[in-house]
């Protein structure tokens, strides 16, 4: 038997707020290290560590590859790497992005499930879309205890929403409620053998950066007739789940939410476009009826009128298919100008 002595937290959009509340709740006697993984973006300047120290009883830094881990001490992920832990190590991993992001919250609890098991537990707080969710579900699948932020108390609700979605979390609560659950959680006995599932040690090599190609990726998942928006590889489903997640063999990762939005301006744009090439076909079309008429070739002038009317309906199919109002103000402008330029 020993105690919970690992925590990873994840979060997004809200989750600066939410992990400065948390952090504001533990004792500066916190028996545990805390890993925290926040989307900041490529560019970012590492200074999420500096924001939180004030909230802190702990000391605060940003993760340094190579470093031990220590009790009652903060890391937060660095700028463009994954945040992983490898046998009580820091490592920073230039692996593919996950979820469009690196670092990416994911990559953190699934390292921190399979090296730590029933001593970890997994964090999420406010964000948008779902990362996380698997990692989270990867933590309860080695043992170790769970917790999200109450969506109701979220900036951002998906993220908490994502997670509760996709596995049976043990707790939620407000961010301050969340850090007297993690000072309950670290004072517990838990069990310390657990089995280490394949996939995930995988997919953690994978964030580490280690190769990945199509025979690696297909004995974690299986072909699907849908191409990777990062790179325009195949993508293959995750056998493991929920949430349904996908690889392609690059390695780039997207849960399904995830990648319904990539694709969603794509094909918003391919509809745009497709709407355009018929509106100025129609006005070809009338034009050609209109000389057809004037030389008296009336049964040419018919075949152009109809053919006409024909892609006037398919350009009113397409135009009633675009749902969102920005989009739909923009084939109103480009609806206009191939009037006017006609």
């Amino acid at each position: 038997m020993t105690k919970r002595d690992i925590i990873a937290i994840g979060g997004s959009m809200g989750a600066i707020e939410a992990a400065k509340d948390l952090l504001a709740g533990l004792p500066d006697d916190f028996p545990a290290a805390v890993l925290m993984v926040i989307h900041v973006g490529a560019r970012g300047l590492n200074h999420l560590a500096a924001m939180f120290e004030p909230n802190s009883r702990l000391p605060v830094t940003t993760a340094v590859d190579g470093d031990m881990l220590e009790q009652g001490h903060v890391y937060v992920a660095a700028a463009d790497h994954h945040l992983i832990v490898v046998d009580g190590i820091i490592r920073l991993g230039k692996g593919p992005r996950e979820n469009l992001a690196r670092p990416a919250v994911d990559p953190l609890l699934r390292s921190v499930a399979i090296s730590y098991g029933p001593r970890a537990v997994g964090v999420i707080l406010s964000g948008l879309l779902n990362d996380g969710a698997a990692g989270l579900a990867a933590i309860a699948r080695c043992g170790g205890a769970t917790a999200v932020q109450n969506p109701a108390d979220s900036k951002a609700s998906d993220m908490p929403l994502g997670a509760l979605y996709g596995t049976d979390v043990d707790y939620r609560g407000s961010a301050a409620d969340l850090a007297t659950v993690l000072t309950e959680l670290v004072t517990q006995d838990v069990e310390t053998s657990f089995e280490v599932p394949a996939d995930l040690e995988l997919e953690v090599r994978i964030a580490l950066g280690r190769r990945s190609d199509s025979s690696t990726i297909s004995t974690i998942a299986d072909v699907t007739p849908i191409s990777c928006p990062s790179c325009g590889g195949v993508l293959s489903q995750m056998r493991s789940g929920p949430p349904l997640r996908f690889r392609c063999q690059v390695g780039h990762a997207f849960t399904a939410e995830v990648l319904a939005e990539e694709q969603e301006p794509s094909v918003d744009e391919a509809i745009r476009t497709a709407l355009r090439i018929i509106e100025e076909r129609v006005v070809l079309l009338e034009k050609m009826a209109v000389q057809a008429t004037q030389a008296g070739h009336t049964y040419s002038a018919r075949e152009y009128e109809q053919r006409s009317g024909e892609l006037r309906e398919q350009a009113t199919v397409l135009r009633t298919a675009v749902m969102r109002p920005g989009a739909a103000l923009a084939l109103e402008m480009g609806h206009s100008h191939a009037l006017t330029t006609s």
